[in-house]
């Protein structure tokens, strides 16, 4: 796939202890057939000057989903929470008030509670979940 300058786009890290996670960025340059420098909307550089800047390879670099309203989960349901700077793979485990769902990350494996109104989405697609 490519892309041009300021195309708005989300990085995934394959880290350890990061598997899965995306976050949002935009194209500022390509600089080979399938790299380019990806300015990050909010990762930092190591000396907090301004907004952290990789050289990315295509295999790591998606569109931003277009937003769109999600308002109910299902148990078991694979979505993607907002959390630490950015997107993470979970699944539903179990609805524990009006707005909030306990959400089990794949991994680390731990379970926390989502407000859907604070950054949930499903896979794939920015869901605001109100």
């Amino acid at each position: 796939m490519k892309f041009k300058r300021g195309d708005k786009i989300e990085v995934v890290d394959l880290g350890v202890g990061f598997v899965e996670s995306f976050y949002d960025g935009n194209i500022m340059s390509r600089v080979g057939k399938k790299t380019y420098i990806v300015q990050f909307s909010a990762l930092l550089e190591a000396d907090q000057s301004g907004f952290l800047r990789e050289f990315v390879t295509t295999d790591k670099i998606r569109p931003k989903p277009a937003d769109f309203v999600v308002t109910d989960f299902v148990l078991g349901q694979k979505v993607d929470v907002f959390a630490n700077d950015g997107w993470w793979v979970c699944r539903i485990a179990s609805k524990i008030g009006e707005t909030e769902y306990l959400v089990h990350f794949e991994p680390p494996f731990q379970v926390c509670p989502v407000d859907y109104n604070h950054g949930a989405q499903t896979p794939n697609k920015t869901s605001y979940l109100k």
